[in-house]
């Protein structure tokens, strides 16, 4: 039976296309690339194949919207333009070129990537899903979209906006969704002539949905709503980040007085922060990891 429901519109006024539920694959293939044809973003990590530039936009774009990612990397990349300058570079220096991103941590595993990729690799990516999802800070998604987007590799994975755009056209009638279900019908309609404008193309149109319709992913077994940021651990690690990147080196009372937090929690994440290898001691004093 086709949908018969009219167009909805996002914020910008674009169409978003309907089928027929569920809709073939030649058809849903047409119209999702017809789609990125007509309203594609230009995204500056779009316009290179570059497999360090694209590792570098994924890990930035893990958890970090879309335009702050746009700011943020072309000065990560003129800093670091490649895996050995990354993979030399003082620890404080990425951590500095990464203020604004939120969760270090993943500056912490870029560099270690790049690390591996010069040790390991001879400072090329290895083109293969199953070793970089062995790497620092990179799943099997990640590690697929990377092979998608810098060597047109046709892998099948899911990620929130690949999610949304097949629980919307495919799972219409489902109350909830597991990526067990999802996973087939995104290696039926892969297509495969050119796996990089694809999933360009289904990361689109999946940002539309979000503007348009009830959030699909709210079906989907996997759907976790993102913790708040205010009073969290995670911003707690950040103030210290940014207080140690800013003064060098500080005291633990001279961190705890300048965060205006519960001294007890300060003290665990800064050993939390220590463990992971984000900060050293040396006497009373605390400074970020040289390296």
């Amino acid at each position: 039976m086709k949908n018969t429901r009219q167009p909805e519109q996002n914020d910008t006024g674009t169409d978003i296309p309907h089928m027929e539920h569920p809709p073939g694959r030649e058809k849903f293939q047409k119209v999702v690339l017809g789609y990125y044809r007509d309203h594609g973003r230009d995204l500056v990590w779009r316009k290179t194949t570059d497999p360090y530039r694209i590792l570098v936009s994924e890990i930035m774009l893990q958890q970090t919207q879309v335009e702050r990612v746009s700011v943020k990397f072309p000065a990560f990349i003129t800093g670091f333009p490649d895996f050995g300058s990354l993979a030399d570079a003082p620890l404080p220096e990425v951590l500095l070129a990464w203020q604004g991103m939120g969760y270090n941590r993943r500056a912490l595993s870029l560099q270690k990537c790049a690390r591996r990729v010069v040790e390991e690799y001879g400072g090329a990516l290895p083109p293969d899903p199953e070793v970089l999802a062995t790497f620092p800070g990179i799943g099997r998604a990640t590690a697929a979209s990377i092979c998608a987007y810098a060597f047109n590799m046709p892998v099948v994975f899911i990620e929130t906006n690949i999610r949304r755009v097949f629980i919307h056209y495919f799972f219409d009638d489902s109350e909830t969704v597991d990526d067990s279900e999802i996973l087939p019908w995104v290696k039926k309609t892969l297509y495969r002539k050119d796996p990089r404008t694809w999933y360009n193309a289904l990361m689109d149109l999946g940002t539309a949905l979000k503007t348009t319709v009830r959030n699909p992913n709210r079906r989907s077994r996997h759907y976790t709503k993102q913790a708040t940021f205010e009073g969290s651990d995670r911003k707690i690690r950040g103030g210290i980040i940014r207080v140690l990147l800013a003064d060098k080196r500080l005291t633990q009372k001279a961190i705890v007085q300048q965060l205006t937090e519960a001294e007890d929690r300060v003290i665990r994440i800064l050993k939390d922060l220590e463990d992971e290898g984000f900060i050293v001691r040396s006497g009373a004093w605390l400074t970020i990891a040289s390296r």
